[in-house]
C-alpha cells in the first residue's frame, strides 16, 4: 500500500483511477454484478412465462434471501480471517455454477421438469452472493488509502451502477434476441471473467496474530458494533425498509407484460433505467462530493424514491415509466453513495468483513424479501395498488428515521474523517 496521506486532503479522480489494484477490484465487481443481473432478468422472465403468476416472481426473492441471510454472518467472519482474493474467486465460481445450472434447464439437459431446479439455482446464488460485497469492501480498503475512500466510493458507485445498467439491458436484449439459453451462456462467460481479473490481484491479506475468537463471539462483536452506532444503523435501516416496502423493480416482469404490454426487450430497458439514473447521480457526486448536510440529503433522496414509486405505479406510458425509473435511480444512487461512504469511514479495518455482511443482510433482505412482499401484496391488492401503497409507506419510513436517528439526520461526512 502507498504511504498514507493526511485525512481530508483533496483527492482527484485520476489519482484513484491510476491504482491498478482498485481497477482490478472494480473489474471483479462489475463482471460479477453483470453476470448476476443477466441471470436475474432471464430467470424472472423465464419463470413468469412458465407460470404467469406474480407470486412466482415473489418466490424468486424468497428463494434467494433465505440462504443469503443464513450464510452472510459466517461469510463476514471468513472475510475477516481468510484470504479475501480467494474467497472472491470462490464466490464467482458459485455464480458460474448457477448460470451453468440454469443453462442446463433452458437446454433441457437436466432430467428434472418444472421450475423448482431454477429456484434451487437461485438459492445457490443467494449463498455465494453474500461473499461478493464483503470481499469487495475489504479489498477496497486495502487497495486505497483512507483519504481516498470518499472519492473512491463515488467512482466505484458509477462503475457499479453502470454494471446495473448494462446487466438488465443486456439480459433483456439477449432474451429477446436468442432466448434464455443465450442469456445464461453470456452469464457463464462473465462469471469466468470475474474470476480471471481477480486472480492476479496483489493485496495484503489478514495475518493471524493469535488464536481466533470463536465464530459466534466474533459475529456478535460485529453486530454489537453496528447496533450501537446510531448513524450506521439508521442508514442501514432506512435503506432496508424503504426498499423492502417501497421497491417496484421486482414486479417489472408482470408490470411490463400486463400493464404496459411490452416484451422482454422492454423489460430490459426498464430494468436498466434505475441504474442509468444512479450512474448520473454517481458521476455528479464524483465531481461534487457531498459533505455538508449529508444526512439530510440522504433522507430527502429516500423520500423522493418513495414519490417516484407512487408515480411509477400510476403510469400507463412506457416511456413515462422509463423516465420515472431514471429519477427513481437518481434518488437511489445518491443514497447509495452516501451509505457507502458512511460505512467505509465508520468501520474499523479489522471488522470490515463482519460489518459489510451485516450491511449486506440489510440490503439484500430488503431487495429479496421486498420482492416476496411485492408478490404477496400484488396477489392480495392487485399489482398497481400494491406499488402505490409501497411508495406511501416509504415516506412514513423516512419520517420515522428522521425522528429516531437525529445523529444521522444532522450528519456531515467530515464528522467521520
Amino acid at each position: 500500500m502507498s504511504t498514507p496521506a493526511p485525512a481530508g486532503t483533496e483527492v482527484a479522480a485520476r489519482e484513484v483511477l491510476t491504482q491498478p489494484g482498485f481497477l482490478r477490484t472494480l473489474a471483479y465487481r462489475i463482471c460479477a454484478i453483470v453476470s448476476y443481473q443477466v441471470v436475474s432478468v432471464a430467470v424472472g422472465w423465464h419463470i413468469y412465462q412458465i407460470t404467469g403468476n406474480t407470486l412466482a416472481l415473489g418466490l424468486i426473492g424468497l428463494a434467494e434471501v433465505l440462504p443469503f441471510v443464513c450464510v452472510a454472518p459466517f461469510a463476514g467472519y471468513l472475510v475477516d480471517h481468510l484470504p479475501r482474493r480467494r474467497l472472491g474467486m470462490a464466490a464467482c465460481s458459485g455464480l458460474l455454477l448457477t448460470a451453468v445450472i440454469l443453462l442446463s434447464v433452458s437446454r433441457g439437459w437436466l432430467p428434472f421438469k418444472g421450475v423448482w431446479p431454477m429456484y434451487a439455482a437461485v438459492c445457490l446464488t443467494g449463498m455465494v452472493r453474500c461473499f461478493l460485497t464483503p470481499v469487495y469492501n475489504a479489498l477496497f480498503a486495502r487497495v486505497l488509502q483512507r483519504r481516498q475512500y470518499a472519492r473512491g466510493t463515488s467512482i466505484a458507485n458509477v462503475f457499479f451502477q453502470s454494471g446495473l445498467v448494462l446487466g438488465p439491458a443486456l439480459g433483456g436484449g439477449l432474451v429477446a434476441w436468442g432466448g434464455t439459453t443465450l442469456a445464461y451462456s453470456v452469464a457463464v462467460i462473465l462469471a469466468a471473467l470475474s474470476i480471471g481479473v481477480l486472480y492476479p490481484l496483489k493485496v495484503e491479506e489478514p495475518i493471524a496474530t493469535g488464536p481466533r475468537a470463536p465464530v459466534f463471539k466474533s459475529i456478535g462483536e460485529g453486530m454489537r458494533f453496528v447496533f450501537s452506532n446510531q448513524i450506521m444503523l439508521g442508514a442501514m435501516a432506512l435503506d432496508m425498509f424503504s426498499v423492502l416496502l417501497g421497491g417496484a423493480v421486482s414486479m417489472l416482469p408482470a408490470f411490463i407484460h400486463d400493464i404496459l404490454h411490452h416484451g422482454p426487450e422492454g423489460l430490459g430497458i426498464l430494468r436498466a433505467c434505475p441504474s442509468l439514473g444512479a450512474v448520473a447521480a454517481g458521476l455528479w457526486i464524483a465531481r461534487h462530493p457531498i459533505d455538508k448536510h449529508a444526512g439530510r440529503i440522504l433522507m430527502i433522496a429516500v423520500a423522493c424514491f418513495g414519490l417516484c414509486t407512487i408515480a411509477f405505479g400510476l403510469s400507463r406510458s412506457f416511456w413515462l415509466s422509463a423516465a420515472i425509473l431514471v429519477a427513481y435511480g437518481i434518488c437511489d444512487g445518491i443514497s447509495m453513495v452516501l451509505r457507502g461512504t458512511i460505512m467505509q469511514l465508520a468501520t474499523p479495518d479489522e471488522m470490515r468483513g463482519r460489518v459489510s455482511s451485516i450491511n449486506s443482510i440489510f440490503i439484500s433482505s430488503s431487495n429479496e424479501l421486498g420482492a416476496f412482499y411485492d408478490g404477496v401484496m400484488a396477489r392480495l391488492l392487485t399489482l398497481v395498488p400494491a406499488i402505490v401503497l409501497g411508495g406511501f409507506v416509504t415516506l412514513c419510513v423516512v419520517a420515522i428515521t428522521a425522528v429516531k436517528a437525529p445523529k444521522l439526520r444532522d450528519l456531515a461526512i467530515k464528522d467521520l474523517q
